[in-house]
């Protein structure tokens, strides 16, 4: 299955409690526009073939970064992200 990278990009989307879950889960303190800054970054820069999709979502691992993106695949929301 072909997964179209640029669709991800162009429709990436938040929850207020993402926002919390990212902070929480990198350890950090971002504010919203900085997580979205460092998301769309970290997803542009990350190869077409390290995007994953398994059941309903998308999994985009960075390997330089060692971090992982979870998107829902039906409406592009940011789930979570791990750091590996």
């Amino acid at each position: 299955m072909d997964i179209d990278k640029s669709k991800i990009l162009n429709n990436i989307c938040y929850t207020e409690l993402v926002y919390v879950r990212i902070n929480k889960k990198l350890k950090t303190s971002f504010s919203k526009k900085d997580i979205e800054k460092i998301i769309y970054k970290l997803l542009a820069k990350t190869d077409e073939g390290n995007f994953m999709k398994i059941g309903k979502n998308y999994y985009a691992t960075n390997p330089e970064k060692q971090i992982r993106v979870t998107i829902n695949s039906n409406n592009y929301r940011i789930i979570t992200v791990d750091k590996l």
